[in-house]
Formats: structure tokens, sequence, C-alpha cells
């Protein structure tokens, strides 16, 4: 038995979710007396690869072919299920991002195995295989068992800590049967900005209590001081103040950075179901009943317009940029 990690890649860099997963994935190989290895798809320098030993990873198999550059869910889950085989692997790993979210369920339904997306915690593997899962927009959580000889966890961003230490990864080629993909990608438009927002440790986000678009230098100054990114509620995407890719909440994004900074947003169940998971939740809002301060660990009742100008020239102080 080994455990065997998805570690996933963008434009040959390896994503910052895959240092957690890699990190739990080590855990629970020493839990069960067995080798972390890792897996990735796609073009990715051999020394940045080898390096991830230090993460606790011993091997890594490599798929390096030029159809897997771009991410197709069939694909990549016969790709995966190819090298779990070949490895013996009876746990196998994911992120619980949009990429993990697509290939987990599919991998389990072709290797008949029992999967447990959006674990919080290393599984209890004394007494069977038990896994602490977020339920209910993470307003619960349940202990799921599995049963199946093989087991797929996929891990919440930022619900396990990175621990680094030393030793590099053997990088083995893995030469696998890779079908041509279905999905043909014609252009790649990139959203821009100085963090990605699925990646960010620091989040700025606004809602309609910016009154307007022409306000959002107020979220992007505060952002740009902490090396932040920025999000929105759902009204201000749907009135077209801010793009769609920014939208964070139950029909948008799902993020867990280590600080959210909530500005103008009333704090609606759906909202918070997208970011319930953050650390440590900021809040600013005028309206002392906002609903928010309710899901909030410091609030601050004022305008917007006042306090966020303050709190950007205290930042720079703070860090000698004034």
């Amino acid at each position: 038995m080994s455990v065997l990690i998805f570690i996933d890649q963008a434009d040959g860099h390896v994503k910052k979710a895959s240092y957690e997963v890699l990190s739990y994935g080590a855990k629970v190989a020493e839990q069960l007396g067995t080798t972390a290895e890792g897996v990735v798809l796609g073009a990715v320098p051999a020394d940045q690869l080898s390096a991830l030993g230090k993460y606790g990873v011993k091997k890594i198999h490599q798929v390096a072919n030029e159809a897997l550059n771009h991410f197709d869910a069939q694909v990549f889950t016969k790709v995966i299920a190819q090298v779990a085989q070949a490895a013996g692997s009876n746990v196998v790993i994911f992120s619980n991002n949009v990429d993990g979210k697509a290939i987990a369920p599919r991998l389990a339904a072709r290797l008949k195995a029992g999967l447990v997306p959006g674990a919080v915690t290393l599984p209890q593997t004394t007494n069977g295989f038990t896994v602490k899962k977020n339920v209910f927009s993470g307003k619960a959580f349940a202990n799921v068992t599995i049963n199946s000889d093989i087991k797929i966890i996929s891990l919440n961003p930022n619900s396990y800590p990175v621990v680094e230490g030393s030793g590099s990864a053997e990088v083995v080629p893995f030469s696998a049967t890779v079908d041509a993909p279905k999905v043909k990608i014609k252009s790649v438009n990139k959203a821009s900005g100085e963090v990605p927002l699925s990646e960010a440790e620091v989040v700025v986000s606004g809602g309609r209590g910016l009154k307007g678009p022409d306000n959002w230098g107020l979220i992007e100054n505060l952002a740009h001081v902490l090396g932040a990114a920025t999000a929105c509620s759902r009204p201000v995407a749907d009135e077209h103040w801010r793009p769609h890719h920014e939208h964070v909440g139950q029909t948008g994004l799902t993020i867990a950075p280590n600080l959210y900074i909530a500005v103008g947003i009333s704090g609606a169940i759906q909202h918070l179901a997208g970011v319930n998971r953050s650390k440590v939740i900021v809040v600013i809002n005028k309206d002392p009943e906002a609903p928010f301060f309710k899901a909030a660990d410091y609030g601050i009742v004022g305008d917007a317009f006042d306090v966020l100008p303050k709190i950007t020239e205290a930042v720079k102080k703070l860090k000698g940029m004034a």
C-alpha cells in the first residue's frame, strides 16, 4: 500500500494547494506505516518536482505528455487511475479545488473507491478509516468511514498546515496511455491581478456598500499594501461593477484565506458559505445590525469611505511604505 498525492500545476508551476496536500498526504502515509508518492501530469521542470521532497513525498510519477498541459477531467482521471494501479496505491489524495472536485469523483467511480470530499483533518486510522469533513456549507461536520479497499480524499484548501522539512523526491517518468482530449482549447483569457484569488492568503472583498465601481479604488489600494487579492459579493458582479471571476460565495468561488476583509457586505448566508472557512474574518460595515458581524472575528462599525483610507495608511506606516 502507498499513498498517492495528485500534484496540481498550471503553466509548469506547482499550485500552492499542492504543498498543503503533500504535507497532509505525507502524514497520512506515516499514520499507515507506508510511503507517500506523487503524480503530476504535464510539463513541470524536474528540479521543481524533486524539491517537493521536503514536504514528505519520496517519489513523483510524472506523465509529461503535451496533451496533459491543458486540463481535461476525463483524460486526467484515466491517467491517474493507471498510475494508482501501477503504484499499488490504496489511498489517493487531492486538493478539494476546481481540478480536484472534477477528478476525484470520476476516479472513485473508475476504481470503485470510497470518496470523502472536503476533508478538514487527518483521518482516524486506529479503528478503521474515518475522515472528518464539512457539511451544510461549513455549518457542521460529519465523520465518514470508508470501508472500500481503495480510499480517495480531497482536502479543503487551507485546512492543513504546510510542513516543510528536508530531502528531495525521486522523479520517475511514467508511460501512460493518454486519450486525445475531447475538449479543444482555442484561446486562454487569464484573469489579471497581483495575486490569484484561489491561492491568496489575504483577500479584501467589497459589496454594494461601495455604492459604485468608481469607488473600487478603496478596495484595490488596501489590497495592494497588504499584498492581497480582491473579491466581491454576487450583487456587485451581477451589476457588472466587477468581473464574475471575483465573485465569492455559494454560487461563486469558495475560498479559505488566512484573512478575509469584507467591506460593505451585509453577510447573506450565500456569501458566508463561500468564505466561512477563512481563518480570520474582519467585517467593516456602517450598519451595526449587519448579519456578517455574527460571523466576524473582528468588526468595525463605520463608513467604509472613512475607515478604509485610515487602515490603508496605517498599513503603509507599519510596512514603512508611507
